[in-house]
């Protein structure tokens, strides 16, 4: 089996290993860094379940290799929290608002959010639902997550974080 050397930057931490070249990024982050947050689900990329941010960009880590993602920046739902033990105005939106029940879709759904609300902290409903559409939920209806993210938007545009690293 053919392995290869990978760095890349997870939550703001430089990371190195020595990886089989068809590891995917989400067994990578999963199995090797011990991030659980991000679950695995389809393994197909329709779920959302494994979405990340790849250099700011949401992704499914279930379609990517490890070994692509070499020096690239990775946020997954662990590195969405400013400190540990503490929850991101997003992350406390979401249980304010009810915008998560079993919890399996959850991360996908933040990612997709914090993608969204790093471009605009003035989404419309449809930009919203456009935003966390690529993710599956199978207990909520969607609509509390909506509500979660209209909650987020609202409290960073009356914030100070609207400056630090939302727009």
């Amino acid at each position: 089996m053919s392995e290869h050397d990978v760095t890349l930057t997870v939550n703001g931490r430089r990371r190195r290993a020595r990886v089989p070249a068809r590891l995917t990024l989400v067994d990578f982050l999963r199995e090797h860094l011990r991030l659980t947050g991000t679950h695995a689900g389809c393994e197909h990329g329709v779920c959302g379940a494994c979405s990340v941010l790849l250099d700011g960009r949401p992704v499914r880590s279930c379609l990517i290799f490890a070994v692509q993602a070499q020096g690239a920046e990775i946020t997954t739902v662990e590195g969405l929290a400013p400190e540990p033990g503490a929850l991101s105005v997003l992350q406390d939106s979401f249980c304010e608002a009810h915008g998560l029940q079993c919890g399996f879709c959850t991360p996908g759904m933040l990612i997709a959010a914090e993608a969204l609300l790093r471009t605009t902290l003035s989404p419309s409903e449809a930009e919203i639902r456009d935003a966390i559409g690529g993710n599956l939920c199978r207990c909520t209806g969607y609509k509390q997550i909506v509500d979660a993210v209209r909650l987020a938007a609202e409290r960073l545009r009356g914030s100070n974080l609207a400056g630090a690293g939302h727009d």
